[in-house]
This record gives structure tokens, sequence and C-alpha cells, in this order.
């Protein structure tokens, strides 16, 4: 095991001085220190933060505690799970075994893990830097396969996992969907070409120059190391709650580190000491989808600009512990921001950067959109007709528009009905979903078929044909399996409610969201029949990065 030594670095390590931000660095301080305040009111969990500026530390400081129950503060030596800002760091491990022609980009991944089904087109090793892979993403199959919150998830159950599915999202390079099974299988493939284990690997290679001595990831949720961040939520009664956290992803998470590392992290952006100038370029270049569409994530790091800055950032969440990283290679500066509660990480990290950046930063965009500013015209009653129906946006997900007089109204699942504003005869924004938009459009017979709406781009939503079949609960009584998953569920019903089970989640209702398709608290489920209207099994779909699970009724 990993054993951390002091904090105190010998003075030719990499390390980052503090320099002075001269007369308005009390008044920046006071800023930072609002934008914290809730974690300085009595016993609360809070957050470490860094700023770096010209390459050097201008701010650091803790807010509230790391252990609540010992009453011992935040600091920014406090060793917090990162989450998925971990995936950056198998990034570089990935670029640097590239320039060391171990890994291939274009490599099958099949090539390093056969295991693995064999998808046709294969998946790449680009492919899973980028999350085109159309892979689905473990945390969501594991909640359909009977995982609970707080279980302890293992390295070698999720891999287990990705060997056993046969199916994926989409082919390889159609989407950019994010999938932590990705980072996952990355990690796994630095530990079979070079050797040695994943955090073997890294400790050697990127931590250890980096003298980042309070990190690692983490292989044994039993470990015990210094200065370690417990994490809490709130209760029903508002008090605090430690929150469980037996996760070991190598690779997409289970990176434990402090800020003070992070800052040094960020450093290596701009001065290459890992990794060098080809490893990291090739981190922040762009990709494209099979249709072209620029996807701007890979390697673990978002690219893009804000601001008149080029950016490079990731955010991570789990088990309460709330994380972002932000770096601007231009001015060499950069912002840390790790919490042991739920909070919203990106946007206090952009508030830091506006705040110690200021004169650096283009002026904001304006904040109200072209589409918003839009004035509303009249559509004819018989055309709102024609658009007055039941649309599917995703899995479980529908949205039903119906005419009020002269104008539309929508209904997504789950949500209050909304007002629509037309700002054209086929385009209208909803201000309840912050003004985005619907647009209708026509098939080649000229019929209203589908329509699009601006929260999923690139997606056709087709209008739900046909009446919906009455409601027969008996239809879909049974058990259902997957061998995907080696998972069993039950359709039963309870107190007149369709219920759906398995025994190790327990039971949830199943809400009708139209014909055949059903919602529960944590999954939708589609039952599908065969030619003679029996239900011969569902497809369950945990969101846009789970899908199509199918289950066979026994």
């Amino acid at each position: 095991m990993r054993k951390l030594v002091c904090v105190i670095a010998l003075a030719f390590v990499a390390t980052l001085p503090r320099i002075s931000l001269g007369q308005d660095a009390a008044t920046l301080e006071r800023r930072a220190d609002s934008l914290f305040r809730d974690f300085t009111t009595g016993i609360s969990p809070g957050a470490a933060v860094v700023v770096v500026r010209d390459g050097q530390v201008v701010f650091r400081k803790g807010y509230g505690y790391a252990d609540l129950e010992h009453r011992v503060p935040i600091t920014t030596s406090s060793v917090f799970d990162v989450a998925s800002v971990s995936k950056q760091f198998t990034g570089l491990a990935v670029s640097m075994l590239v320039d060391q022609g171990k890994i291939g980009l274009k490599d099958d991944i099949r090539k390093y893990i056969p295991e693995l089904y064999a998808f046709d087109p294969p998946i790449t090793i680009e492919h899973l830097l980028h999350h085109t892979s159309g892979l689905r993403d473990w945390p969501g199959m594991l909640t359909i396969a009977g995982w609970n919150s707080g279980d302890i998830i293992t390295f070698d159950q999720i891999l287990r996992f990705a060997f056993a599915q046969k199916t994926r999202n989409f082919v390889s390079g159609a989407e950019h969907t994010y999938s932590n099974t990705n980072y996952n299988l990355l990690a796994e493939t630095v530990a079979r070409v070079t050797g040695r284990s994943f955090r073997v690997w890294t400790d050697s290679n990127i931590f250890a120059p980096l003298a980042m001595r309070a990190s690692h990831f983490r292989v044994d949720v039993g470990e015990v190391f210094p200065n370690r961040v417990w994490s809490y939520g709130r209760t029903r009664d508002s008090s605090w709650a430690i929150l469980s956290n037996g996760l070991l992803a190598q690779g997409s998470s289970s990176l434990f580190t402090t800020a003070d590392d992070l800052a040094k992290w960020l450093v290596n952006f701009s001065t290459r000491t890992v990794g060098g100038n080809s490893a990291v370029d090739r981190m922040l270049e762009h990709t494209k989808l099979n249709d072209g569409t620029e996807v701007k994530y890979g390697f673990g790091v978002t690219v893009d600009d804000w601001r008149g800055l080029k950016m490079i950032t990731h955010n991570g969440g789990w088990a309460g512990f709330s994380t972002f990283v932000v770096w601007f290679p231009q001015i060499r500066g950069g912002v840390v921001v790790l919490a042991n509660t739920p909070v919203n990480p990106d946007a206090l990290g952009i508030a830091l950067s506006s705040m110690f950046f200021a004169s650096h930063l283009a002026p904001p965009p304006q904040t109200v959109t072209q589409t918003s500013k839009a004035t509303p015209v009249d559509v004819a009653t018989s055309l709102l007709d024609e658009y007055a129906g039941v649309y599917k946006l995703g899995p479980g997900w529908y949205v039903r528009i119906r005419r009020e007089g002269n104008a539309l109204r929508t209904q997504a699942t789950l949500e209050p009905e909304s007002p629509m504003i037309a700002v054209s005869s086929t385009e209208f924004r909803v201000p309840d979903y912050g003004n985005r938009t619907m647009t209708f459009r026509r098939d080649s017979a000229g019929r209203i078929s589908s329509l699009s709406y601006q929260g999923t781009p690139g997606r056709s939503s087709p209008r739900m044909g046909g009446t919906e079949r009455p409601l027969n609960v008996n239809d879909y009584l049974g058990e259902y399996e997957s061998d995907e998953l080696s998972v069993r569920y039950n359709v039963f019903v309870r107190d007149g409610n369709l219920m759906i089970g398995n025994f190790r989640r327990g039971s949830f209702r199943l809400t009708r969201a139209f014909g055949d398709d059903f919602r529960s608290v944590t999954i939708s489920v589609e039952f599908q029949r065969d030619a003679n209207g029996r239900v011969t099994g569902f497809l369950a779909n945990a969101g846009e990065r789970n899908r199509n699970v199918r289950f066979v009724k026994r």
C-alpha cells in the first residue's frame, strides 16, 4: 500500500510558491469568502479552494469541516475523492503510452482486452477517450442490475459488467455520450501494456514526478490514509449524515487527492513536466463524429473557449463529493474547487475565475438569447391543431402538446404543463424550460412527423401515432431476465398498482408514460409485443447513457 509522507516538500521538487496579489488581495479574499459563507457557520462540510495565476498559487483556503464528528477543519491539504476529475490522469497515461508506441489510438480495444465482445464496427482506443464508443455507463447499468447506493463496487465487477455487454447505445463514432466504462477499460489497458497495476504506474509516472504526494487511486475500501475527507448529505430533518462511498473505479473515478496537489497538476498543462509537449498536446485535440460533428471532449478534459480564453476543464460528483478544475493556458491560471457535500462546483469555479482573472476576460455574453427576444407571432389554430399530439424525446420521456385557444401548451413526463410561445410558424419557445425551443418538422408527405427540442441536439423526436391501447395490467405480469446483467425482475400488481422489483433493490411502482412504456423512480421500461400482441419482454433504460437493455419474459 502507498504510504503518504509529510506535507513538507524538499526544495528541489516541483512546488508552487504563493505570490502576493497586491493591494486587491484582501478584497479578492472577501469576495471569494462570500461564495462559501454557508460553510462557515456552525459545524458544516465545506470546500477546499486553490487559485493559480501566472503559474503560481495566489489563493488557497479551506472552508468547513472534513470530519464533522471530530471537528477536523478542511484545508488545501485535505484529501478528497475527486470523482470524474480522475479521468484526465487516465487520459495523460494513455497519451504517454501512445508516445512510447505501446498503445495505438486507432487500435481495436480487443487488441488489449480480448474479453470484450467483438462489436461491429469495432471500438477503438480513440472512441473510449472521446466517449464515442457507445458502451453503456456502469453506474446506471449496475442500478438496473440490482446494486444500491452505497454498495461496494469493485473494479473487477465493473470489468465483468463490461465484458458481458453484447449490445450498446449506438455504433462507435455515431454519438458523444459520456460513459465511465470507457475510462475503466483505458485504465485496464494501461495495466496490461505496462505489466504494472494502474495505481502503481500512475504513482511512479505521474504523481511522484509532480510531487503530488497525497494523491493515489484507491484500490481498497478499507485503506487508511492521512487527512482524509468524509462526504455528507442532508437528511429529511436537515441534519448531516455521512454518505457511503464504496467505489473502486480506477480510471474513471476513485482518485483521492488534495487541492494543493491538483494545482500542481494544472500547472503541468503549461510546463509539460510530465508527458512532454506531444502527450499533453494530444490531450487537447478535438475529434469528430462519423457525421463530422466536432467533439470537444477527449483524454478526460473538455477543451473550449470562455470569455476570450482557452479553457481546459472537468468536473466530478460521487457520493456527495463535488469537484471542479479549470486551467487557462494563455494566462497560466486556474482554479480548483473540492467540496464534500453536493454543490454546483462548476458555478463556484467559474465565479472564482471571474474574480481572479477579471483583467484577462472579455465581457460576459448577453444573458438574453436572440430567441427569447424574438417577437411572438400569431399561428393559425388549424396549424396548432396539426402540432398537437405526443412526441418521444428519449427513453420514458414524452411531451404531450395540446392547443388551448390560440396557443399551445406542453407537458413533459413527470412535469407540470407549461405555455409555449410561437416565434415562427414552426418554432416555439418554452419559458419554463429556460426559453429552449421546440421546432415541428414534416415528413416527405407533408405530415407533422417529429419535433426538435433544443435540449436534445441532433436527435429526431418522433410523433407517436395512433390511439393508446387500453391499459390491461395483466398483459405485463411475470418474470423478466437479462442475460447481459444476470438479473431477474418480477412485474406484479400491488394495491391496484403495477409494480416492478427484484431481490436486491426491492419494488417500485410503474407509471404509464405512453402505450407500453412505463417509468419507475430509477428506470424506464418499454414492454415489447410479438405479432399476436403478447408481451415478450421489455427494454430497460436508465437515461441516455444506458439504453435498451433487453429483458426476456420467462
